[in-house]
């Protein structure tokens, strides 16, 4: 199959297009600079000039393919606007092909679980960082009905080769000798691998119905444990330190509520899809300095 993936060069991205080439098919991937196509080429993705504000590039490439990726992932409103005229673009130029289009959201789209366990099913009350997401899922979901086998996946927090928000509390712990982390810690980030996840965007890809709606979630672990073993993995001894909400918003702002959100979250139904996590847990990781 050839895909076309947005978000190409991105940390998501780029797992993505090396789990698709792992599976056996040709990608093209998004690229807004000379260095960027050069990046993609050097890892066998044929480089598509362009960024998510040129839609005829998004259409063209996206009648062109076999099958679209969207893990041009982004967290704030202004970005949202142009990431749901990309969507539509997209969606537009696949009407009736009954090609599939991925599209990646969040797990903050159902903002704070209060102690549930959230799935699938669950109604969204988005965190306002994520205000604008649950409008462009239901746009993917609608293209259902217009001939395009839509499917929507919404990752926990991801981790692993050294990204992810994850890393934030590492390089703050590496940088001054204590994790940092907003709030009190005792709140839950529901957490995925990011090789575990590229490997379902594969699956979704390959064999989900039209309108799925998956959860990418492995696990959920307090904060505090988190960044306990952040510090654990530079050799910080474990030393961590919280971070009053009030004053986090003062140089994160609305990201330091959504980092605050206490979630717990299910990905039983992507293991439907035949998806057999491998990794290990967020804590192992952080603990092994990866």
């Amino acid at each position: 199959m050839h895909v076309f993936l947005t978000g190409a060069t991105g940390y998501l991205g780029a797992a993505v297009a090396g789990a698709l080439r792992g599976a056996g098919h040709e990608v093209s991937g998004l690229a807004r600079s000379p260095d960027a196509a050069e990046k993609l080429r050097s890892v066998g993705v044929r480089p598509v000039p362009g960024g998510l504000h040129d839609l005829p590039a998004l259409a063209e490439a996206a009648r062109a393919a076999d099958g679209v990726i969207h893990a041009a992932n982004t967290n704030d409103a202004e970005a949202g606007s142009a990431d749901a005229a990309a969507v539509s673009a997209m969606l537009l130029a696949l009407a009736g092909s009954g090609k599939p289009f991925v599209y990646t959201s969040g797990v903050w789209v159902y903002g704070d679980t209060g102690g549930a366990v959230v799935d699938e099913k669950t109604s969204l009350k988005p965190a306002p960082i994520a205000a604008w997401r649950p409008a462009v899922e239901e746009a993917v979901l609608g293209a259902v009905a217009r001939g395009v086998r839509a499917i929507v996946i919404r990752p926990g927090l991801v981790y692993g080769r050294g990204g992810g928000i994850p890393a934030m509390l590492v390089r703050s712990a590496r940088e001054s000798g204590t994790a940092r982390f907003v709030g009190d810690g005792r709140n839950h980030w529901p957490v995925v691998d990011l090789d575990d996840l590229a490997a379902l965007y594969v699956l979704a890809l390959e064999r989900a119905p039209a309108g799925t709606v998956l959860v990418a979630v492995t696990e959920s672990q307090p904060v505090a444990d988190i960044a306990r073993a952040a510090s654990e993995g530079v050799g910080a001894g474990g030393r961590t330190t919280a971070w009053p909400l009030a004053e986090a918003r003062q140089s994160l702002g609305p990201l330091a509520d959504a980092l605050a959100l206490d979630q717990r979250a299910s990905g039983a139904r992507a293991r439907t899809l035949g998806w057999q996590p491998r990794a290990a847990g967020i804590l192992e990781t952080l603990r092994s300095g990866q």
